[in-house]
């Protein structure tokens, strides 16, 4: 699939959501949904929701509308000329322009967003991103394999006494080294593994082991993934609980077949924290859900009734307190294929659901 025929196949399935909500236009700015229809183009300065160039999409054409300072970057470096977007821009310090350009682009003013409360069609754009193409799971795996490269890469290089800032920074340099952007990088050592689920980097030296994952981007898909690294081997209780925690990954990660509701998928992993002893762990994180063009389509509850989709991202991320297990998966049905997996890491083998999997690990310093 060219990236033409992927622009094509996302304007149809715009183009259907136009139809059914008896609109003229829809109107994308978020970052998420511009890198999804822009296969992979970025129209932000920070990280955040929103970006600074917007995509307008009617019966018949495409439009790319921005300030005059996003202008040159969105045609250079996105190429949305190239792909069909015709531009129109208007200077800094007069935005109320973006609005009379829509209102000129299409008259009757029947335009549905991805923000704001007036015609709001974001949740109908994200069902259509969460269901990869072809192109999007080729590019997720060789992202995710540069990613898996990066993390394992700086896990070897740590030493006792290292800050984890100093460890973040080594993650951090190797993602950016091969075109991933840093969403969060957490990095926990020795008992701060044990205190919080959502370790922040600090000047604390590490003497005995260390955590570290977070999320990156590149092409606009979002990856997430968790390492260990320990000085000597881990004890047998330590050694036994991540084989656990891991299994429970496994076992949501097989429960997420396509067609599948999300919430019966999460029932079958809280049972398997009970089953193994941990069911008071359960309570204590989230457990993660669909990924792709968003660090997590939903943090997935009792309450989220969706299905999963075929072509779906998903990283679940179970923990019992002093490990967790986090890898990103492309589900297909009767199929997981692992977009992040070990590579330098040594690989435990885990049968869960009918399908095995390959899961790192500790690095064994």
């Amino acid at each position: 699939m060219t990236k033409q025929e992927e622009l094509k196949f996302k304007l149809s399935k715009l183009r259907d959501i136009m139809s059914d909500r008896k609109l003229d236009g829809i109107y994308v700015k978020r970052q998420d949904d511009f890198a999804w229809l822009s296969c992979g183009g970025r129209n932000y300065v920070g990280v955040g929701d929103m970006g600074n160039c917007g995509l307008l999409v009617t019966g018949d054409k495409c439009y790319a509308v921005s300030n005059n300072i996003e202008q040159p970057r969105m045609i250079d470096e996105n190429n949305l000329e190239d792909m069909g977007f015709e531009y129109h821009s208007f200077v800094w310090y007069n935005g109320s322009q973006e609005a009379d350009i829509l209102s000129s682009l299409v008259p009757s003013g029947k335009i549905g967003f991805d923000y704001g409360g007036k015609d709001n069609v974001f949740s109908e754009i994200k069902a259509v991103r969460m269901d990869l193409t072809e192109a999007e799971i080729e590019r997720y795996i060789t992202i995710g394999k540069a990613a898996s490269e990066a993390i394992e890469s700086a896990a070897h290089l740590i030493r006792k006494g290292m800050t984890e800032y100093e460890i973040a920074g080594r993650i951090i340099k190797n993602m950016e080294d091969c075109g991933l952007e840093e969403l969060s990088c957490m990095v926990a050592a020795d008992e701060r593994i044990f205190k919080y689920r959502h370790p922040l980097p600090t000047s604390k030296c590490v003497e005995k082991r260390v955590q570290m994952g977070g999320n990156f981007r590149r092409d606009g898909l979002v990856i997430c993934l968790t390492r260990y690294a320990s000085f000597g081997p881990l004890s047998e209780e330590l050694e036994n609980q991540m084989k656990t925690n891991q299994l429970i990954d496994c076992t949501l990660i097989a429960a997420s077949e396509p067609g599948t509701v999300l919430c019966d998928a999460l029932l079958k992993g809280k049972a398997k924290y009970e089953e193994l002893g941990y069911g008071d762990e359960f309570n204590k994180h989230h457990q993660g859900g669909p990924i792709g063009y968003a660090g997590r389509d939903y943090r997935v509850d009792f309450g989220v009734k969706d299905t999963i989709k075929d072509h779906q991202g998903f990283c679940w991320n179970p923990s019992i307190t002093g490990t967790k297990s986090e890898d990103t998966y492309i589900v297909e049905k009767g199929k997981r294929t692992a977009v992040t997996k070990p590579v330098l890491f040594d690989k435990v083998k885990i049968e869960s659901g009918g399908f095995c999997f390959e899961r790192p690990a500790t690095l064994i310093l």
